[in-house]
Protein backbone atom coordinates (compact mmCIF):
# COMPACT_ATOMS: atom_id res chain seq x y z
CA UNK A 1 0.00 0.00 0.00
CA UNK A 2 1.33 3.47 -0.82
CA UNK A 3 2.21 5.94 1.91
CA UNK A 4 -0.59 8.25 0.79
CA UNK A 5 -3.20 5.51 1.24
CA UNK A 6 -1.81 4.06 4.45
CA UNK A 7 -3.88 4.62 7.60
CA UNK A 8 -2.07 6.81 10.16
CA UNK A 9 -0.76 4.92 13.18
CA UNK A 10 -0.88 7.44 16.06
CA UNK A 11 1.83 5.67 18.07
CA UNK A 12 4.49 5.03 15.44
CA UNK A 13 3.85 8.33 13.63
CA UNK A 14 4.08 10.23 16.90
CA UNK A 15 7.43 8.58 17.65
CA UNK A 16 8.67 9.41 14.16
CA UNK A 17 7.63 13.05 14.60
CA UNK A 18 9.53 13.22 17.88
CA UNK A 19 12.65 11.69 16.32
CA UNK A 20 12.58 14.14 13.41
CA UNK A 21 14.63 17.27 14.25
CA UNK A 22 12.49 20.37 14.71
CA UNK A 23 13.65 23.29 12.60
CA UNK A 24 12.35 26.83 12.45
CA UNK A 25 10.70 28.04 9.22
CA UNK A 26 13.28 29.31 6.74
CA UNK A 27 11.56 32.65 6.06
CA UNK A 28 11.34 33.42 9.77
CA UNK A 29 14.99 32.52 10.27
CA UNK A 30 16.04 34.70 7.33
CA UNK A 31 14.13 37.68 8.71
CA UNK A 32 15.64 37.22 12.17
CA UNK A 33 19.10 36.78 10.64
CA UNK A 34 18.85 39.94 8.51
CA UNK A 35 17.64 41.99 11.49
CA UNK A 36 20.44 40.54 13.59
CA UNK A 37 22.98 41.47 10.92
CA UNK A 38 21.76 45.07 10.70
CA UNK A 39 21.75 45.43 14.48
CA UNK A 40 25.24 43.91 14.66
CA UNK A 41 26.61 46.33 12.04
CA UNK A 42 25.26 49.37 13.88
CA UNK A 43 26.17 48.14 17.37
CA UNK A 44 29.71 47.09 16.44
CA UNK A 45 30.27 50.55 14.93
CA UNK A 46 29.71 52.06 18.40
CA UNK A 47 32.77 50.43 19.94
CA UNK A 48 35.82 52.66 20.18
CA UNK A 49 37.43 55.51 22.03
CA UNK A 50 34.90 58.17 20.93
CA UNK A 51 31.37 57.91 22.33
CA UNK A 52 28.62 58.02 19.68
CA UNK A 53 25.05 56.79 19.73
CA UNK A 54 23.41 54.24 17.44
CA UNK A 55 21.18 56.90 15.84
CA UNK A 56 24.29 58.93 14.98
CA UNK A 57 25.85 55.87 13.34
CA UNK A 58 22.72 55.21 11.28
CA UNK A 59 22.48 58.88 10.25
CA UNK A 60 26.14 58.99 9.19
CA UNK A 61 25.82 55.85 7.08
CA UNK A 62 22.61 57.10 5.43
CA UNK A 63 24.24 60.40 4.48
CA UNK A 64 27.26 58.74 2.92
CA UNK A 65 25.12 56.36 0.82
CA UNK A 66 23.01 59.22 -0.53
CA UNK A 67 20.01 58.89 1.78
CA UNK A 68 20.65 61.95 3.92
CA UNK A 69 17.05 63.09 3.47
CA UNK A 70 15.83 60.37 5.84
CA UNK A 71 18.69 60.71 8.36
CA UNK A 72 17.11 61.11 11.82
CA UNK A 73 19.80 63.45 13.26
CA UNK A 74 21.83 66.44 12.00
CA UNK A 75 25.37 65.85 10.71
CA UNK A 76 28.09 65.04 13.21
CA UNK A 77 31.28 67.09 13.51
CA UNK A 78 33.71 66.26 10.73
CA UNK A 79 36.08 64.33 13.03
CA UNK A 80 33.35 62.05 14.40
CA UNK A 81 31.88 61.61 10.93
CA UNK A 82 35.27 60.49 9.59
CA UNK A 83 35.78 58.21 12.60
CA UNK A 84 32.56 56.33 11.85
CA UNK A 85 32.68 56.32 8.06
CA UNK A 86 36.41 56.03 7.39
CA UNK A 87 37.51 53.82 10.30
CA UNK A 88 34.79 51.85 12.06
CA UNK A 89 32.25 51.10 9.35
CA UNK A 90 34.73 49.78 6.73
CA UNK A 91 36.10 47.37 9.31
CA UNK A 92 32.65 46.13 10.31
CA UNK A 93 31.66 45.77 6.65
CA UNK A 94 34.85 43.85 5.86
CA UNK A 95 34.24 41.52 8.81
CA UNK A 96 30.72 40.86 7.50
CA UNK A 97 31.74 39.99 3.94
CA UNK A 98 34.76 37.90 5.01
CA UNK A 99 32.63 35.94 7.48
CA UNK A 100 29.98 35.40 4.79
CA UNK A 101 32.56 34.25 2.24
CA UNK A 102 34.18 31.74 4.58
CA UNK A 103 30.86 30.31 5.77
CA UNK A 104 29.49 29.88 2.24
CA UNK A 105 32.77 28.35 1.06
CA UNK A 106 32.62 25.83 3.87
CA UNK A 107 29.05 24.83 3.03
CA UNK A 108 29.96 24.37 -0.64
CA UNK A 109 33.10 22.33 0.00
CA UNK A 110 31.33 20.08 2.49
CA UNK A 111 28.82 19.24 -0.25
CA UNK A 112 31.35 18.86 -3.07
CA UNK A 113 33.72 16.62 -1.14
CA UNK A 114 30.98 14.94 0.92
CA UNK A 115 33.28 15.56 3.86
CA UNK A 116 31.64 17.23 6.90
CA UNK A 117 35.05 18.45 8.09
CA UNK A 118 35.90 20.38 4.90
CA UNK A 119 36.61 24.10 5.25
CA UNK A 120 37.55 27.00 2.90
CA UNK A 121 41.28 26.33 3.20
CA UNK A 122 40.94 22.75 1.99
CA UNK A 123 41.96 23.60 -1.58
CA UNK A 124 45.24 25.27 -0.59
CA UNK A 125 44.03 28.77 -1.48
CA UNK A 126 45.01 30.13 1.93
CA UNK A 127 48.56 28.84 1.63
CA UNK A 128 48.85 30.25 -1.88
CA UNK A 129 47.59 33.62 -0.67
CA UNK A 130 50.18 33.58 2.10
CA UNK A 131 52.92 32.88 -0.43
CA UNK A 132 51.72 35.74 -2.63
CA UNK A 133 51.64 38.12 0.32
CA UNK A 134 55.11 37.23 1.60
CA UNK A 135 56.53 37.42 -1.95
CA UNK A 136 55.26 41.00 -2.27
CA UNK A 137 56.33 41.94 1.25
CA UNK A 138 59.85 40.49 1.27
CA UNK A 139 60.85 39.92 -2.36
CA UNK A 140 59.27 43.01 -3.87
CA UNK A 141 57.58 40.97 -6.60
CA UNK A 142 54.85 42.82 -8.47
CA UNK A 143 56.41 46.24 -8.79
CA UNK A 144 54.95 47.80 -5.65
CA UNK A 145 51.49 46.17 -5.62
CA UNK A 146 49.77 45.94 -2.26
CA UNK A 147 50.05 42.99 0.08
CA UNK A 148 46.36 42.15 -0.34
CA UNK A 149 46.70 42.14 -4.14
CA UNK A 150 49.69 39.83 -3.90
CA UNK A 151 47.73 37.54 -1.59
CA UNK A 152 44.77 37.47 -3.98
CA UNK A 153 46.98 36.61 -6.96
CA UNK A 154 48.79 33.94 -4.93
CA UNK A 155 45.49 32.34 -3.95
CA UNK A 156 44.37 32.15 -7.57
CA UNK A 157 47.74 30.73 -8.65
CA UNK A 158 47.50 27.97 -6.04
CA UNK A 159 44.00 27.13 -7.27
CA UNK A 160 45.31 26.97 -10.83
CA UNK A 161 47.93 24.48 -9.70
CA UNK A 162 45.19 22.46 -8.01
CA UNK A 163 43.12 22.31 -11.19
CA UNK A 164 46.14 21.19 -13.22
CA UNK A 165 46.85 18.38 -10.75
CA UNK A 166 43.19 17.36 -10.86
CA UNK A 167 43.22 17.19 -14.65
CA UNK A 168 40.87 20.13 -15.08
CA UNK A 169 38.44 18.91 -12.43
CA UNK A 170 37.65 15.56 -14.06
CA UNK A 171 38.37 13.50 -10.97
CA UNK A 172 37.03 10.13 -9.97
CA UNK A 173 35.95 10.99 -6.43
CA UNK A 174 35.88 13.57 -3.62
CA UNK A 175 38.82 12.00 -1.80
CA UNK A 176 41.20 13.02 -4.57
CA UNK A 177 40.07 16.65 -4.27
CA UNK A 178 40.85 16.57 -0.54
CA UNK A 179 44.25 14.91 -0.94
CA UNK A 180 45.29 17.19 -3.79
CA UNK A 181 44.22 20.23 -1.78
CA UNK A 182 46.40 19.07 1.12
CA UNK A 183 49.32 18.57 -1.28
CA UNK A 184 48.97 22.08 -2.75
CA UNK A 185 48.57 23.60 0.70
CA UNK A 186 51.72 21.96 2.04
CA UNK A 187 53.74 22.93 -1.03
CA UNK A 188 52.88 26.63 -0.82
CA UNK A 189 53.32 26.63 2.96
CA UNK A 190 56.84 25.29 2.40
CA UNK A 191 57.54 28.00 -0.19
CA UNK A 192 56.38 30.64 2.27
CA UNK A 193 58.68 29.28 4.96
CA UNK A 194 61.66 29.30 2.59
CA UNK A 195 61.03 32.96 1.64
CA UNK A 196 60.73 33.95 5.29
CA UNK A 197 63.93 32.14 6.23
CA UNK A 198 65.97 33.52 3.32
CA UNK A 199 64.70 37.07 2.96
CA UNK A 200 62.90 38.04 6.13
CA UNK A 201 64.18 40.11 9.04
CA UNK A 202 62.70 40.27 12.53
CA UNK A 203 60.35 43.19 11.87
CA UNK A 204 58.98 42.01 8.52
CA UNK A 205 58.55 38.46 9.80
CA UNK A 206 56.65 39.75 12.85
CA UNK A 207 54.36 41.88 10.68
CA UNK A 208 53.67 39.07 8.25
CA UNK A 209 52.97 36.62 11.09
CA UNK A 210 50.45 39.06 12.58
CA UNK A 211 48.68 39.34 9.22
CA UNK A 212 48.76 35.58 8.76
CA UNK A 213 46.95 35.06 12.09
CA UNK A 214 43.96 36.90 10.67
CA UNK A 215 43.27 40.56 11.35
CA UNK A 216 40.89 43.20 10.03
CA UNK A 217 42.86 46.11 11.45
CA UNK A 218 43.93 47.42 8.05
CA UNK A 219 40.39 47.84 6.68
CA UNK A 220 40.17 50.95 4.47
CA UNK A 221 37.66 51.84 1.78
CA UNK A 222 40.21 51.46 -1.03
CA UNK A 223 40.61 47.75 -0.34
CA UNK A 224 37.24 46.99 1.22
CA UNK A 225 35.21 48.07 -1.82
CA UNK A 226 36.92 45.61 -4.18
CA UNK A 227 36.67 42.80 -1.63
CA UNK A 228 32.96 43.43 -1.11
CA UNK A 229 32.25 43.40 -4.86
CA UNK A 230 34.19 40.18 -5.52
CA UNK A 231 32.68 38.32 -2.58
CA UNK A 232 29.09 39.44 -3.21
CA UNK A 233 29.26 38.43 -6.87
CA UNK A 234 30.80 35.07 -5.94
CA UNK A 235 28.26 34.32 -3.20
CA UNK A 236 25.30 35.25 -5.42
CA UNK A 237 26.66 33.10 -8.26
CA UNK A 238 27.07 30.12 -5.91
CA UNK A 239 23.39 30.43 -4.93
CA UNK A 240 22.41 29.42 -8.49
CA UNK A 241 24.13 26.06 -7.92
CA UNK A 242 21.99 25.17 -4.88
CA UNK A 243 20.15 22.32 -6.70
CA UNK A 244 23.47 20.82 -7.81
CA UNK A 245 24.82 21.01 -4.25
CA UNK A 246 21.72 19.23 -2.96
CA UNK A 247 22.29 16.49 -5.51
CA UNK A 248 26.00 16.22 -4.61
CA UNK A 249 25.11 15.19 -1.06
CA UNK A 250 23.81 11.88 -2.50
CA UNK A 251 26.98 11.28 -4.52
CA UNK A 252 28.24 12.36 -7.92
CA UNK A 253 26.72 9.37 -9.72
CA UNK A 254 23.30 10.15 -8.24
CA UNK A 255 23.71 13.81 -9.21
CA UNK A 256 24.49 12.81 -12.80
CA UNK A 257 21.41 10.56 -12.85
CA UNK A 258 19.33 13.58 -11.81
CA UNK A 259 20.52 15.48 -14.86
CA UNK A 260 23.28 17.56 -13.24
CA UNK A 261 26.36 18.26 -15.36
CA UNK A 262 28.65 17.12 -12.57
CA UNK A 263 32.01 18.13 -14.08
CA UNK A 264 30.90 21.63 -15.09
CA UNK A 265 29.08 22.31 -11.82
CA UNK A 266 32.00 21.02 -9.78
CA UNK A 267 34.56 23.16 -11.62
CA UNK A 268 32.43 26.28 -11.42
CA UNK A 269 31.83 25.78 -7.71
CA UNK A 270 35.53 25.22 -7.05
CA UNK A 271 36.40 28.34 -9.05
CA UNK A 272 33.84 30.50 -7.24
CA UNK A 273 34.80 29.10 -3.83
CA UNK A 274 38.47 29.73 -4.47
CA UNK A 275 37.75 33.24 -5.74
CA UNK A 276 35.84 34.37 -2.65
CA UNK A 277 38.25 32.56 -0.32
CA UNK A 278 41.22 34.26 -1.99
CA UNK A 279 39.48 37.64 -1.66
CA UNK A 280 38.73 36.98 2.01
CA UNK A 281 42.26 35.80 2.84
CA UNK A 282 43.81 38.69 0.90
CA UNK A 283 41.79 41.18 2.96
CA UNK A 284 42.08 39.62 6.40
CA UNK A 285 44.67 36.84 6.50
CA UNK A 286 43.78 33.30 7.50
CA UNK A 287 40.77 33.22 9.85
CA UNK A 288 39.91 29.63 10.59
CA UNK A 289 36.97 27.55 11.78
CA UNK A 290 34.20 29.84 10.43
CA UNK A 291 33.71 27.79 7.27
CA UNK A 292 33.78 24.57 9.25
CA UNK A 293 31.44 25.43 12.11
CA UNK A 294 28.87 27.91 10.80
CA UNK A 295 27.31 25.59 8.15
CA UNK A 296 26.93 22.84 10.75
CA UNK A 297 25.28 25.24 13.20
CA UNK A 298 22.87 26.43 10.51
CA UNK A 299 21.99 22.82 9.53
CA UNK A 300 20.94 22.18 13.13
CA UNK A 301 18.58 25.17 13.15
CA UNK A 302 17.30 25.29 9.58
CA UNK A 303 16.40 23.27 6.52
CA UNK A 304 19.63 21.63 5.24
CA UNK A 305 18.67 22.23 1.60
CA UNK A 306 21.22 24.60 0.08
CA UNK A 307 18.65 27.11 -1.16
CA UNK A 308 18.21 28.13 2.47
CA UNK A 309 21.52 26.86 3.89
CA UNK A 310 23.70 29.16 1.76
CA UNK A 311 22.06 32.53 2.58
CA UNK A 312 21.64 31.64 6.24
CA UNK A 313 25.27 30.53 6.46
CA UNK A 314 26.36 33.80 4.82
CA UNK A 315 24.45 35.94 7.30
CA UNK A 316 25.44 33.82 10.31
CA UNK A 317 29.10 33.93 9.28
CA UNK A 318 28.89 37.70 8.85
CA UNK A 319 27.35 38.23 12.30
CA UNK A 320 29.81 35.84 13.93
CA UNK A 321 32.93 37.51 12.55
CA UNK A 322 31.60 41.01 13.27
CA UNK A 323 31.34 40.17 16.96
CA UNK A 324 34.60 38.23 17.04
CA UNK A 325 36.44 41.21 15.58
CA UNK A 326 34.64 43.63 17.91
CA UNK A 327 35.76 41.57 20.89
CA UNK A 328 39.29 41.27 19.53
CA UNK A 329 39.74 45.04 19.15
CA UNK A 330 37.98 46.19 22.31
CA UNK A 331 38.34 43.57 25.03
CA UNK A 332 42.06 44.13 25.67
CA UNK A 333 42.41 47.86 24.95
CA UNK A 334 44.93 49.35 24.15
CA UNK A 335 46.12 46.00 22.75
CA UNK A 336 44.35 44.22 19.92
CA UNK A 337 44.24 40.50 19.27
CA UNK A 338 44.07 39.05 15.76
CA UNK A 339 40.55 37.88 14.99
CA UNK A 340 41.95 34.52 13.85
CA UNK A 341 43.23 33.85 17.37
CA UNK A 342 39.74 34.37 18.82
CA UNK A 343 38.10 32.11 16.22
CA UNK A 344 40.68 29.41 16.98
CA UNK A 345 40.02 29.66 20.73
CA UNK A 346 36.28 29.41 20.14
CA UNK A 347 36.52 26.96 17.28
CA UNK A 348 38.61 24.25 18.92
CA UNK A 349 35.99 23.21 21.54
CA UNK A 350 33.18 23.74 19.03
CA UNK A 351 35.04 21.50 16.57
CA UNK A 352 35.14 18.79 19.24
CA UNK A 353 31.36 19.10 19.62
CA UNK A 354 30.90 18.77 15.85
CA UNK A 355 33.01 15.60 15.85
CA UNK A 356 30.97 14.16 18.71
CA UNK A 357 27.71 14.97 16.92
CA UNK A 358 28.96 13.35 13.69
CA UNK A 359 29.89 10.18 15.57
CA UNK A 360 26.52 9.89 17.30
Amino acid sequence: MSTAGRARNPITDRDADRARPRRAPTVALLLVAVVGLLVSVVTASLFGSADVGPVDVVSTILRHVGLGGIAPTPPLPRLLDALIWESRFPRVLLAAVVGAALAVSGAVLQAITRNPLADPYLLGVSSGASTGAVAVLLLGIGGGISLSTGAFVGGLVSFGVLLVLLGGGRVAGPSRVVLTGVLVSQFFAAVTSVILMVSGDANSTRGFTYWLLGTLAGARWEGVTGTVVVILIGVLAIQFFAPALDAFTFGWDSAAALGINVTAARIWLMVLTSLITAAAVAASGAIGFIGLLIPHAVRILANPMHRSLLPLSAIAGAVFLIWVDTFARSAFTPHELPAGVITALLGAPAFALVLKRLES
